[in-house]
């Protein structure tokens, strides 16, 4: 057989059954890449006769006699393609895992086909962007400008790893080739809880090729939390690498180390376990009443489990005022329920890894991760290994949404390691992504909310429910955090909180963008919507009386011990002036009396950083050319840091940016930082860059020889950013279906760093947190099995999926952020489905409680009230 790609002829045999990407990709095409296993993501594109192909369904046999392109061959002459300037031009990417074969099917389009890209596009996802972009490059715009020496900061500098992410040059995590690889498999739990009896492996080890087989018996007793923060406190000891109980069908089992990934699915295929079937409950209101199956009766609160008797992980109750008293004397109250569902990450690279020892007898940990120093501390614990003997780095990472503040693989990769001697390599497939690594918290939260007749809020009360699954990571956090901010942004004397977050046997949640708010605010900002509905007055008029300003206390009855966070910069009266301005031009569209037409908005405040701390430490070295190295410890993720970080030390030291040499994510480059979590990659990470600049700055005034600097940020005192998202929505009476037909937000992220960036960042929030109120959800069946674990059944965003969202920017500058600036990578997600939500009401009159807004719920409420006509 012979093969032709990118005019090169091959002669390689591809193995029985194997796919065109994994054959591209073991020829060294790393470009072409590995995201859903089934035809649904387009991140595997190449041109097969120049025509576009998803070449994971493409067995690799039929690409003989056939010319094959990949992004690495774009270019005839080894260049750079059109597309691939367009796309770098318009930086059409962020974490750009998707962005080789986005790039290679934008070149293979007529003009016909541009014009619906909608259809065009279709085969291709993104989930960072929001699309806008994209539609950019294609249409031939610039967004990136230049800076003169000290004035990088507050420009719209391109990221510098562009070059390397269209060209299919940007190194991902397995995007290497290793001598003497093996690879690992999982055997899961069919399960939802369940005791293990035995396991008969013996037919597994005498498999030829088969070098372990892993089962609870080879593994630690310690137990830990795979979430990783700073202060391991924040979260329970409940799990353990190898488990011999089952708490969720997904669960791992016994791991199995081989030559090559079929040797190790078939071992797994071939190991017997024998499970005490154990009984199992889904509901997290069900688990928490009396007579529940205990989930994990061995836990106590020193594993800082709440009660495990009632299988409650962590709760919070508290009042300020009288808020029963206050509800009776209000002149309007509103009362409502709100359900929330589970959300997948949906990065476009699954989690995974590959760890060695090297000739130093290091434990090496190459990972898909956003913390790598608190993942080097946990297996440095968990092993007994002093810290110096283990080495956790990423390079570049394709996407993590807060999914990748877990450790997930890294504690099995590890042990596997240490145990054959080898290099092993873990990369999850799409439906254990969904299965068994973790999702939003579901939750049901009751809002209570009164005003008086001059429409001040007079009482504010929530009652949460929160799911976390069969573990408790980030549990308590994202309960904590989703009733802190949102009641903190608005005065008002009496409030009151009671949340608790329960263990069931599913899948668990975990953190993700947001990481709680946007749960709770579905329900608050609606409840302020019901009130100014009621008392007649605009729902931007009732924020401004009520919300905080500057001077106010920020006051939840829920971790209101955190005294830390003041507000840096105020410009959420601008981001409503802003969002009601725009809101007020008129939309031009062509519908029919069968649609309804609404309008809605929502707020929100988010603190900048996690409270308990958060460090980072970064070094800034002259160089003999006249450079700097800047060494940082934060990882890039699409998240824009890497851009960050050079801007402002390019601004401090008087340089450009390409005089900033970047080096990025890796324990071995020493120094500390927590990780990119918690919107702290700019208002932490770029503090200690500016610090360690500021210092460098100043030493070389006082001495011309000297060469290096050390800055430190630990993430506290904090301030809090804000947003503003207006919608308007068409809804058809007759069957449900909901247009957006405008989408506008506005941020106060304190002096924009990159406006092009931040922009970015803010409608790829929007773009993800539409998908999760229109129609995302993880279903879930009555044994507790996820029953969509796959894309094509999961329906992430495509382009014709997403509107347009036009961006503003509030004008203020953060008295505690590096230069002016404050986080905005997660806070655009959070008002979504709450303005959503209100401008259905406004539309409709009918409050929607349950998201997604998918049309098979919306359409009988319709029907109830308009008639079956």
């Amino acid at each position: 057989m012979s093969f032709e790609i990118n005019g090169h002829s091959f002669s390689q045999q591809p193995q029985a059954g194997q796919c065109l990407r994994t054959f591209l990709r073991e020829l060294g095409h790393f470009g072409v890449k590995k995201g859903c296993d089934a035809g649904d993501c387009g991140a595997c594109t190449v041109l097969l006769d120049g025509e576009p192909v998803h070449s994971c369904i493409i067995p690799a046999f039929r690409a003989e006699g056939h010319a094959v392109t990949t992004i690495e061959g774009l270019a005839s002459d080894g260049g750079i393609h059109p597309m691939q300037q367009a796309f770098l031009d318009a930086q059409g990417f962020q974490c750009g895992f998707c962005t080789s074969g986005m790039i290679v099917t934008c070149a293979s389009l007529n003009q016909a086909q541009r014009a619906d890209l909608g259809a065009a596009l279709k085969g291709n996802l993104c989930r960072c962007t929001g699309y806008r972009a994209i539609e950019d490059a294609l249409d031939g715009k610039s967004n990136v400008e230049d800076a003169e020496p000290g004035t990088a900061f507050g420009r719209n500098l391109p990221a510098p790893a562009g070059p390397q992410v269209v060209t299919g040059k940007a190194r991902y995590t397995f995007d290497v080739t290793m001598d003497r690889l093996l690879h690992l498999k999982m055997l899961r739990s069919p399960h939802p809880h369940a005791r293990v009896v035995s396991i008969d492996t013996s037919v597994a080890r005498a498999m030829p090729g088969v070098h372990a087989v892993l089962t609870h018996a080879d593994t630690p007793a310690t137990l830990f939390s795979t979430a990783r923060h700073e202060i391991d406190a924040m979260d329970p000891e409940d799990t353990r690498v190898l488990d011999d109980v089952a708490r969720f069908i997904g669960q791992k089992v016994v791991a199995v180390v081989a030559e090559s990934e079929a040797i190790a699915e078939e071992a797994c295929r071939r190991i017997d376990v024998v499970y005490d079937i154990l009984p199992a409950v889904f509901d997290p209101a069900a688990a928490i009443a009396p007579g529940a199956p205990i989930i994990h009766p061995d836990k106590t609160p020193t594993h800082r489990v709440s009660d495990a008797a009632r299988n409650v992980i962590a709760e919070t109750h508290g009042e300020f005022g009288d808020v029963a008293a206050a509800l009776a004397a209000s002149a309007a109250t509103y009362e409502g329920t709100f359900t929330t569902q589970r959300v997948q990450h949906g990065h476009l690279e699954t989690h995974g890894g590959m760890a060695w020892l090297d000739a130093d007898g290091v434990l090496n940990v190459r990972s898909s991760t956003q913390t790598p120093f608190l993942t080097r501390r946990a297996l440095a614990q968990l092993y007994g290994l002093p810290s110096d003997k283990v080495r956790v780095f990423c390079e570049r990472v394709g996407g993590g949404f807060g999914g990748k503040q877990e450790m997930f693989v890294e504690d099995i990769l590890a042990l596997a390691a240490l145990k054959t001697g080898r290099p092993v390599k873990w990369e999850l497939t799409r439906e254990e992504q969904f299965i068994a690594t973790s999702t939003r918290h579901p939750m049901r939260v009751t809002v209570k909310a009164g005003a008086d007749k001059h429409g001040k809020l007079t009482a504010l009360q929530l009652d949460v429910l929160s799911n976390t699954g069969a573990y408790g990571n980030h549990a308590g956090p994202v309960l904590f955090h989703a009733c802190g901010e949102s009641l903190g942004v608005y005065n008002c004397t009496n409030k009151k909180v009671d949340a608790v977050v329960a263990y069931t046997n599913t899948v668990p949640a975990g953190a993700f963008r947001g990481y709680g708010l946007p749960q709770t605010l579905f329900a608050v900002e609606a409840a302020i919507d019901n009130l100014a509905a009621q008392l007649g007055i605009s729902p931007y008029d009732f924020r401004r009386h009520n919300v905080i300003k500057p001077g106010d206390p920020m006051l939840s009855p829920a971790g209101t011990h955190y005294d830390d966070v003041t507000i840096g910069s105020y410009g959420l009266d601008q981001c409503l002036d802003l969002v009601e301005r725009a809101m007020q031009v008129k939309t031009k569209h062509d519908l029919d009396d069968n649609w309804l037409i609404g309008d809605g908005i929502a707020l929100t405040m988010i603190d900048t950083v996690p409270p308990q701390g958060h460090i980072a430490e970064v070094v800034i070295t002259k160089r003999d050319d006249g450079g700097y190295d800047l060494t940082v410890g934060t990882a890039e993720f699409g998240n824009g840091t890497a851009t960050v970080h050079r801007q402002i030390a390019a601004t401090t030291l008087g340089c450009t940016v390409e005089q900033i040499h970047l080096r990025q994510s890796d324990t071995r480059n020493g120094g500390h930082d927590t990780g990119a979590y918690g919107s702290a990659g700019t208002f932490v990470a770029g503090k200690a860059t500016h610090d360690a600049a500021q210092k460098l700055v100043a030493a070389m005034q006082a001495d011309s020889n000297a060469r290096s600097a050390t800055g430190t940020s630990g993430g506290t005192p904090r301030s809090v950013a804000f947003n503003v998202q207006g919608f308007r929505v068409a809804v058809n009476k007759g069957t449900g279906a909901i247009r957006v037909l405008k989408s506008v937000q506005a941020a106060d992220a304190g002096a924009v760093a990159n406006p092009m960036q931040l922009r970015g960042q803010i409608e790829g929030g929007v773009a993800q947190s539409l998908g999760a109120t229109l129609y995302e959800e993880m279903v879930i069946d009555e044994r507790g099995r996820v029953v969509n674990p796959k894309f094509r059944d999961y329906h992430l965003p495509s382009f014709a999926d997403v509107p347009r969202t036009d961006v503003y920017f509030a004008d203020t500058y953060d008295a505690i952020g590096p230069l002016g600036a404050k986080s905005m990578s997660e806070s655009p997600y959070n008002p979504v489905a709450a303005a959503l939500g209100n401008a259905l009401f406004d539309a409709t009159g009918i409050r929607f409680t349950q998201v997604p807004f998918k049309p098979d719920r919306i359409f009988p409420e319709l029907q109830k009230r308009f008639g079956k006509s």
